[in-house]
């Protein structure tokens, strides 16, 4: 597959939840899908990363007690090593198109609390939903 178009909308509408849709040594990406409340548990990364709205809104909340709401069109450009929370805030489903340099199983998913790496935890919780 050199080049492929997809309409990242459409897809979390029809899968209803966080999809992998490109993963190489260099760079991979992922369509998020959060239910209107849904929300994660603060956390960050080991790499640098870019999330982009695609449909709907969301509510990033910070150690410090800060928060920003991001809405269609938007992106946040997140340093690694930075920690956050993604909410769905909207009345409907939020859908979020994210993208990381490296391939995806070197990434870290650092919990706040512990600082320890959560990944696993986190993929199961996925598979299971």
């Amino acid at each position: 597959m050199s080049i492929e178009i997809v309409d990242l909308v459409e897809m979390g509408h029809q899968e209803k939840k966080r999809k992998n849709i490109f993963d190489t040594p260099r760079f991979h990406a992922w369509m998020h899908y959060y239910k209107p409340g849904q929300k994660d548990a603060m956390h960050c990364h080991n790499a640098d990363q870019t999330f982009v709205v695609l449909d709907g809104e969301c509510t990033m909340s910070f150690p410090d007690g800060g928060k920003i709401r991001l809405t269609r069109g938007q992106a946040a450009l997140i340093t690694g090593g930075s920690f956050y929370t993604l909410e769905n805030t909207g009345d409907g489903p939020m859908i979020m198109m994210g993208n990381r340099s490296g391939p995806a199983d070197k990434i870290q998913i650092i919990d706040y609390v512990t600082r320890k790496d959560i990944r696993q935890k986190v993929q199961q919780e996925v598979a299971a939903s």
